[in-house]
């Protein structure tokens, strides 16, 4: 049973359901109806071939764009559910972005089990949504001064996440920092990235064009290619700890189901 239900009403949950999901569709559709967004979408390339999926999922889920501690040569991903928890010290509240934003991400990827939290301590996806005065100010409480002073020569970034791992490579808990007060889809792009990312594919690329985890592509929404991405991450052949030359023996067997998923989803031919 999802967290939060067992303590509900009948009542009470039928309203609380009732309001959520009045409040998501209102916000998937201000996110649809945001013109970078729209031309985005209108531009999206959708058919891929397995070698160019492939090369994204080896290029992202592999490695990391700034190596704080511990080894990158091996797949991290969570192993059990996941459950995000906002912290708003923003205006304009985000919270409800955010929801739609994880609601979206939980209908997009088959095999992980997302959803919002009501309390921090049910959570391990903490998102900090922040004005972009204190931005800067948060990573430094976060990383301390001179983790702060590598992380902005080497990234420089409007938006920050990061995640700690057990010595099984098990992603145990990440932190998604998001600046609220730049615009709309600012927000979007880095709500999606972030938390995406948060989840495993922490590897930056300009090597691979169709994927938001590079630092020249801008989306706003989840897209096809990196559905593939995430699909194949959280099925559950693939293990934390898994290497390139394990995870290429078991891509033939577990490409037809992503590939069925991700078609099914998005009303692929």
């Amino acid at each position: 049973m999802p967290h939060g239900i067992a303590n509900f009403g009948i009542g009470t949950l039928a309203a609380r359901i009732l309001c959520f999901l009045l409040a998501l569709s209102g916000t998937l559709a201000q996110a649809a109806e945001n013109p970078e967004i729209a031309r985005r979408r209108a531009a999206e390339r959708k058919t891929f071939t397995d070698a160019e999926i492939l090369r994204g999922f080896l290029a992202t889920a592999f490695g990391a764009e700034m190596r704080i501690a511990g080894r990158v040569d091996r797949i991290r991903k969570y192993d059990e559910p996941v459950r995000v928890y906002v912290e708003n010290h923003a205006k304009p509240d985000r919270t409800d972005q955010v929801a739609a934003v994880v609601a979206d991400i939980r209908a997009r990827i088959e095999h992980l089990d997302i959803a919002m939290a009501a309390d921090s301590k049910d959570a391990n996806v903490v998102v900090h949504l922040l004005s972009e005065r204190n931005f800067y100010p948060a990573l430094r409480e976060a990383f301390g001064r001179d983790r702060l002073r590598r992380i902005h020569k080497s990234l420089d970034p409007q938006c920050l996440s990061g995640f700690r791992k057990d010595a099984a490579l098990r992603i145990v808990h990440s932190d998604v920092f998001l600046v609220a007060d730049r615009g709309g889809f600012v927000f979007y792009d880095c709500a999606y990235e972030e938390l995406l990312q948060s989840l495993g594919p922490i590897n930056d690329t300009d090597k691979v064009p169709w994927t938001m985890f590079n630092d020249k592509v801008s989306m706003g929404f989840f897209d096809v290619y990196d559905q593939y991405i995430l699909n194949i991450l959280y099925h559950p052949r693939v293990r934390p700890g898994m290497t390139r030359t394990e995870l290429r023996a078991v891509l033939p067997e577990i490409m037809p189901e992503v590939r069925a998923f991700v078609a099914k989803t998005n009303n692929l031919p």
